[in-house]
């Protein structure tokens, strides 16, 4: 399986998320402005300060602990505690926890790693397990109250897990076929005239080694980022409409709340999703790293 195949699986999915996301502010932007100009007060709408917040410990340090951090903290120790619950009071006729965890499970199991990596999937299971809830549970805390972020949103974690993903498939495929080996069958794909390898093997080198592991992180980093200036800037603009706005403004506060719940809803959605595209390109990109031939 290639790059250009998984991009094609995915193409249609990612352009829909982009749509919604362009409708939405090309929706809100004029209320924005609209409601900026009312006479009871001004209009305030989020930044990229959001991502940035006041130290809660250590500040200055290299141990800096603040809001997102903590956020990390609770949602780890949330998965933990879930699959640890679900995991003792595993029964042979399953409960409905029990069958929601074997039913996440199963997903990653069938649809990612057997289907990509096959007879190998076995050995990089837990690893894309891993992968796959922890995204999931980091990304979920954008909609859930009093967290109200993406632990994800900061490109640091999803770098993590981009980096974990890199080291893998190199140290699989040198394993492999050793590192000369692995060079050779990744840079230099086999049945290409000898001449298109002075354009084809820089693209190779670059893809390998800086696009993958790079488009990983930014791809879920740039996407919860978006996701959670939108759900901001919408409930920020309700928060404005109902309380501060004058005259028939005040009515606009209805659509933006409506609007604020629905793109909840598909943030939720998002969420879901970019968990599956990580661990699915995590899985391509191992499987690649391991073919006989590209």
């Amino acid at each position: 399986m290639t790059d250009r195949s998984i991009d094609a699986r995915l193409r249609g999915s990612r352009r829909r998320g982009h749509e919604h996301r362009e409708f939405a502010l090309s929706t809100i932007a004029p209320i924005v402005l609209l409601s900026a100009s009312g006479e009871s007060g001004e209009f305030h709408p989020p930044s990229i300060s959001e991502f940035f917040p006041s130290a809660i410990f250590f500040e200055g340090s290299l141990f800096e602990f603040n809001r997102i951090m903590l956020v990390r903290v609770i949602a780890a120790i949330v998965l933990i505690a879930l699959f640890v619950v679900a995991a003792r009071r595993a029964k042979l006729v399953p409960g409905r926890g029990q069958n929601i965890a074997e039913m996440g499970l199963d997903f990653v199991r069938v649809s990612i790693a057997d289907e990509i990596l096959g007879h190998n999937a076995r050995r990089y299971l837990p690893m894309l397990t891993t992968i796959f809830f922890a995204i999931l549970a980091f990304n979920i805390t954008g909609v859930i109250p009093l967290l109200n972020i993406g632990s994800t949103a900061l490109i640091g974690l999803p770098l993590l897990l981009a980096a974990w993903v890199y080291v893998v498939y190199l140290a699989s495929g040198i394993q492999k076929f050793g590192l000369l080996g692995y060079l050779k069958t990744s840079l230099f794909p086999p049945g290409v005239p000898w001449f298109l390898y002075f354009l084809i093997t820089p693209i190779e080198i670059l893809q390998v080694f800086v696009f993958r592991p790079v488009t990983l992180a930014l791809r879920l980093a740039a996407n919860m980022i978006a996701g959670h200036l939108l759900l901001v800037l919408c409930f920020s603009a309700t928060q404005f409409f109902f309380f501060e706005a004058a005259g028939a403004l005040k009515a606009m506060g209805v659509v933006s709340l409506a609007a604020g719940f629905g793109f909840t809803l598909f943030e939720m959605l998002v969420a879901a999703l970019q968990a599956y595209v990580f661990t699915l390109l995590a899985a391509v990109y191992i499987s690649m790293s391991i073919e006989e031939e590209h």
